[in-house]
């Protein structure tokens, strides 16, 4: 992670996209996994660039000899029958805690509610990089059904040997159990074990069940914990205590940039229980309940000097300004622009916007000697670990991150402040500490979906795209470039200055990207006199993205006849091995000129269907998610301060703002299972505008569209 000059760092998305694009390569690090396993069977596999695990501890000298031979366990039986599954993916909320547990069932031929996965314990599980870039279907699944593939073909070669048998003998398996062919003698998989731990690395060469054949994924199993969550039985961080625990607060400078000049605590110290800590410019205060320990934070006296800094009101042409510039050479891209027949050039214009996760930032932790404990919600378990090691110097070996099942994320937690300041407290005070961002501070200081200005220039001749140019300026690269054929084409990422902190949101910069290039896409159609939908068929190669198009438009019953005063808009992008388009209807009120959003239809394809049911609540969030972002969110900030820090003054999606919905899912049972968090979010913003667009003849080129709710200029 890198950081900019500024105090509060600044983490580009790039760096992600770089890495999920299979462009960017750190150093791996190694990482024990699982304590003492007990009796039981272990299956190794190889998965070079993308997991590593450490030198395991608690293992005898010949059995971590063993160990280090391989990369990463995956999967454990005990005597006991129990099936536990190691990852080091987590889960915020997207269900991948069934969906792999569905993979393994249905390789190991077992019940789902027969495997545990433990999840996001760097003491007990490979080392990952994050949950992010929707990696873990098309990356961990695959992983696991090998892993217990192998596993199962294993049972089955000893099943054989035990009933002597021969190779060709067919062996019946159910429930965990293999089933002699003839006798009704049955051998559970701990049986076949025989209490060993037997180090293997995975058959490449084992088969998987086909997704055609499958009986337990490709199913709509309930969420595995879905009761535990729904009853308040699962402990969140910010539910959990620990005996001797304090609570923290951290000193926040008034905004961005500011230093702190000179500082007071003695009123502070005074309070009974209250100790402040102050280390450099960190300064924090703990306290017997949270209450006491804000009440302490308020009676810090401060004085600060503040920097000047961009507001809003100058953020596009700031960002412009303080671009990379482009010096490639377009000689043949300007000859096809200038040649042609209908040209037309664009600005769009994207506002920070807030993650608003529904669990703010919180972190627990806990000294023992040397030893630290940290118990946090984020995406990226070992990311903290190393952020940890870096702030204390100590080994990583010292330090263990647990990551409980999340209240969602949306890229918005890749990082792990709230563990780290308590970390510092829990050291600096000798008890555990607990810091709970309240939600103010959640959208102070946590890091935004960047800003950005997308400049696009486009021409046809005879009906088809000529040229194409394309040039983003600070909000990333991610969908950057069109899916549509052009004789001519330049896409440029302009990395630039950002006033705030900003980093990962779902699907990156694919939703300004899209949205320019959706927007762009249906205003030459217009241009050309051309219906939008077959203007884009007409344009485009890719097979998966033309379903998807028709799916879509077939289920919305495209270009029948509009009432009066609605518009149709409709707009299509693949992100991360996912396929959306989205269709939208929308009334223009013909006097007060208010927009609502009416129906919508997306359609979505991502390979083979897991859990159709979880598959369609993903869709339908991304597309919740989406309209926020499409209508009204935005950051509102001037001279490093944000102004609109809480649910009050930050709109977000409400009941009355959802329209009629349809979901159509494609399952391609022909094609790998690929990620879902992320591609259905990119349809709904330029669709919802291209119809206001058809609607009123006016062209709204930023995010959000409808602050106001209103068409501008015509309210």
């Amino acid at each position: 992670m890198e950081k900019s000059e500024k105090e509060i760092p600044v983490i580009y998305p790039e760096q992600y996209e770089l890495f999920e694009r299979g462009q960017l390569r750190g150093p791996i690090s190694r990482r024990s996994f699982f304590k003492r396993m007990g009796a039981g069977m272990a299956a190794f596999v190889v998965v070079s660039d993308v997991l590593s695990a450490q030198a395991f501890k608690h293992l005898s000298p010949k059995e971590k000899a063993l160990a280090e031979d391989t990369i990463a366990s995956w999967i454990h039986i005990g005597a006991d029958e129990s099936i536990t599954v190691y990852t080091g993916k987590v889960e915020v909320g997207q269900n991948i805690r069934t969906s792999l547990a569905q993979t393994v069932a249905e390789e190991l031929s077992v019940p789902v509610k027969d495997i545990t996965l433990i999840m996001g314990d760097t003491d007990s599980v490979p080392y990952d990089r994050g949950t992010f870039g929707s990696l873990t279907t098309p990356q961990m699944a695959p992983i696991l059904r090998k892993a217990a593939a192998s596993i199962r073909e294993m049972m089955v070669e000893l099943a054989s040997k035990e009933w002597n048998l021969g190779k060709e003998t067919s062996l019946h398996m159910e429930k965990g159990y293999i089933h002699h062919p003839s006798n009704g003698a049955k051998l559970s998989y701990a049986q076949l074990a025989n209490g060993e731990k037997l180090f293997h690395k995975i058959n490449n060469d084992a088969k998987t069940v086909p997704p055609k054949e499958w009986k337990i994924a490709g199913t709509s199993v309930p969420k595995v914990n879905g009761r535990d969550i729904i009853t308040g039985r699962h402990q969140y961080v910010s539910d959990m205590s620990l005996p001797g625990m304090v609570y923290g607060k951290i000193l926040r400078p008034p905004t961005y940039g500011a230093t702190l000049e000179n500082i007071n605590t003695a009123k502070a110290e005074q309070v009974p229980g209250v100790k402040v800590v102050r280390e450099k410019d960190f300064v924090g205060v703990t306290a017997p309940d949270s209450r006491t320990a804000s009440m302490a934070l308020a009676m810090i006296e401060t004085e600060w000097k503040e920097m000047p800094q961009p507001s809003r009101n100058v953020l596009f042409s700031h960002l412009k300004e303080k671009g990379e510039k482009d010096e490639s050479e377009r000689e043949a891209l300007l000859q096809a622009y200038s040649s042609a027949e209908d040209k037309l050039e664009q600005e769009f214009l994207i506002h920070y916007i807030a993650h608003v996760p529904l669990e703010p930032r919180a972190g627990i932790a806990k000294w023992e000697g040397d030893q630290l404990t940290v118990w946090t919600g984020t995406q990226r378990p070992f990311g903290v670990q190393e952020e940890l090691q870096k702030t204390f110097n100590i080994p990583k070996d010292n330090i263990r991150v647990l990551m409980p099942d999340t209240g969602s994320g949306y890229g918005g937690k890749h990082t792990g402040e709230a563990g780290i300041e308590a970390a510092r407290l829990s050291k600096a005070v000798g008890k555990p500490v607990k810091v709970n961002w309240t939600r103010e501070e959640e959208f102070k200081w946590a890091y935004f979906r960047p800003a950005g200005v997308i400049t696009v220039k486009s021409a046809t001749r005879n009906g088809a795209l000529a040229a194409w140019e394309f040039h983003n300026y600070n909000s990333g690269s991610a969908g950057l470039q069109t899916p549509y054929e052009a004789m001519e084409k330049h896409h440029k990422f302009h990395s630039s200055d950002s006033p705030l902190r900003q980093g990962s949101y779902r699907a990156l910069a694919s939703t300004a990207n899209i949205f320019a290039i959706e927007s762009q896409m249906h205003d030459m159609a217009v241009l050309n006199n051309t219906d939008p939908l077959e203007f884009r068929l007409r344009h485009l190669k890719d097979d998966r993205l033309t379903a998807v198009v028709k799916e879509a438009a077939k289920a919305f019953d495209w270009g029948k006849k509009k009432p009066t005063d609605h518009g149709y808009g409709i707009a299509c992008g693949a992100v991360k091995g996912g396929f959306v388009a989205t269709c939208a209807e929308v009334h223009v009120h013909p006097s007060s000129h208010e927009v609502k959003i009416l129906r919508t239809v997306t359609a979505f394809e991502c390979g083979a269907i897991i859990n159709p049911r979880h598959l369609r609540s993903q869709v339908l969030g991304c597309v919740l998610q989406g309209l926020g972002g499409a209508l009204f969110e935005a950051v509102d900030f001037r001279d490093g301060d944000i102004l609109n820090p809480s649910l009050s003054a930050y709109r977000v999606p409400r009941f009355k703002d959802t329209p009629e919905m349809e979901i159509v899912l494609l399952d391609r049972k022909d094609l790998a299972s690929s990620g879902a968090g992320e591609a259905p979010i990119v349809g709904i913003a330029p669709a919802i505008r291209n119809a206001i667009f058809d609607a009123t003849g006016i062209k709204i080129n930023q995010l959000p569209l409808l602050p106001s709710g209103v068409v501008p200029g015509m309210a």
